[in-house]
């Protein structure tokens, strides 16, 4: 929307219709210490239209960019591609608002998208229900962790120390004023879970094991011998998926023995955009439904015998008695969801996986070329799928700034999180990285 400034007139007229005689009255309640007096804010000349378009631009080209550089960075917001149709379909007018009505039955077309993605979540994840979507993947694990402490009343949490550690941050942010353990299972030397130590650390009060697959080092976790163990004890199995697309090859976490299945859906239609806005999926077992957070769409009939749609479970709760709120997520990100239904049906299964087929070869390229540079190791070897732990002989951010010489995001640098990996880098590569991208990422490293 252009900028199109009120007129001498326009402002006189708002003033006297709303009683006062100046600008300044309007501020009357704010003390006269802290107004600016009599002074000219220092600030640059206006400039025309036009000039100003182009000065943005210009500072616009300062940032690196999926359109102008070579992007190797994964670690939760992956670079994929995304069809025009999605941009089309979601700015008509009939999905003109990313909130869920509070009479959403007036809104059908938004609750068949609802009822759509959350159909979909469930054959990707293997489970019997999802919701409405979470505001990211990681807000819903820590809703996931919630609610299996009102499952079954337990307080421990054992989650894997390869879970994204921002995720980890933000379940210890949400628990931080509850009575609950939270304990970290060690990684073993090929960069998964350890889950001998997940046997032994078990008790009568563990509530959870949390795990992600593929993990944060890109590692596919193989967790299906753990399922027995914990179903003996009582204790859910909490499965994050941050890279979505993973989904389209990998055996699916519900197949796997899952309780509840969470993640990130950014990766489904939704650009980098610089961190967001993205969208979190939510799933379980439908014994669980009522502890779930959020709302669920349903599909009914009306009185004429019509298909119809209606919020089959709408946490009121949240609204009226807090007291008795499972979550206080009482909306989505319906815009985001809406995207990731018409990305996921655009493509379908068949177009999920070769994508995902893609991913797996492009990385698998990329790992045996910088494996091959001396200097240059792959830390971690063991099944993955777009992401790998690179390890430099030198600093990880002189690599990187020398990167960022060519336009080239290098990777993730993993030693703010974890010290003991000084000077690794997470390496990802996807579809949209073409084989002479990674020649060149090759060729530079080769030089350094």
């Amino acid at each position: 929307m252009r900028y199109i400034p009120h007129t001498e007139q326009d402002i006189k007229q708002m003033l006297t219709d709303i009683g006062v005689q100046n600008v300044d009255e309007l501020f009357e309640s704010i003390p006269e210490s802290l107004r600016l007096q009599n002074k000219i804010l220092d600030l640059p000349p206006s400039l025309p239209e036009n000039e100003l378009t182009q000065y943005l631009k210009e500072l616009q080209k300062r940032n690196t960019t999926s359109e102008n550089g070579s992007i190797f960075l994964g670690a939760g917001a992956y670079n994929h591609f995304a069809p025009i149709l999605i941009d089309h379909l979601i700015s008509r007018g009939e999905f003109a608002t990313s909130y869920t009505p509070y009479q959403p039955e007036v809104s059908q077309g938004t609750l068949q998208a609802i009822y759509e993605f959350q159909t979909m979540i469930c054959l990707l994840t293997g489970m019997e229900i999802a919701n409405a979507s979470m505001y990211d993947g990681a807000s819903a694990l820590a809703e996931a962790v919630l609610m299996a402490n009102r499952i079954n009343r337990r307080s421990e949490f054992l989650i894997s120390s390869a879970v994204h550690p921002e995720y980890r941050i933000v379940v210890n942010t949400y628990t931080r004023g509850s009575k609950f353990a939270l304990k970290e299972i060690p990684y073993t030397a090929k960069g998964v879970t350890d889950l001998e130590f997940i046997s032994k650390k078990l008790t009568e009060n563990t509530a959870a094991v949390v795990l992600q697959s593929p993990n944060f080092f890109g590692a596919v976790e193989e967790y299906a011998s753990l399922v027995d163990t914990l179903s003996r004890n009582g204790t859910l199995l909490i499965v994050v998926v941050a890279e979505a697309l993973s989904l389209g090859i990998l055996k699916s976490p519900g197949d796997h023995g899952a309780d509840i299945v969470v993640g990130e859906g950014q990766s489904l239609g939704i650009p980098l955009s610089f961190g967001g806005p993205y969208v979190g999926f939510f799933s379980t077992r439908e014994k669980y439904l009522r502890q779930m957070p959020g709302r669920l769409a349903g599909e009914t009939k009306d009185q004429n015998g019509k298909r119809a749609y209606v919020l089959t479970l709408s946490t009121r709760e949240q609204h009226i008695r807090r007291e008795r709120a499972t979550s206080n997520i009482c909306t989505n990100q319906g815009l985001c969801a809406l995207a990731a239904t018409i990305f996921l049906s655009t493509l379908g299964k068949k177009g999920l996986h070769e994508i995902a087929i893609l991913n797996v070869r492009k990385a698998h390229y990329l790992k045996s070329r910088l494996a091959s540079i001396s200097g240059f190791a792959i830390k971690f070897i063991t099944h993955s799928f777009n992401e790998f732990v690179l390890q430099c002989q030198r600093p990880t951010e002189e690599v990187l700034n020398l990167l960022k010489e060519d336009k080239i995001i290098g990777g993730y640098p993993l030693e703010q999180h974890y010290p003991e990996l000084k000077n690794c880098l997470l390496v990802c590569a996807t579809e949209l990285n073409s084989q002479k991208d990674m020649d060149r990422l090759a060729e530079k490293l080769e030089k350094m």
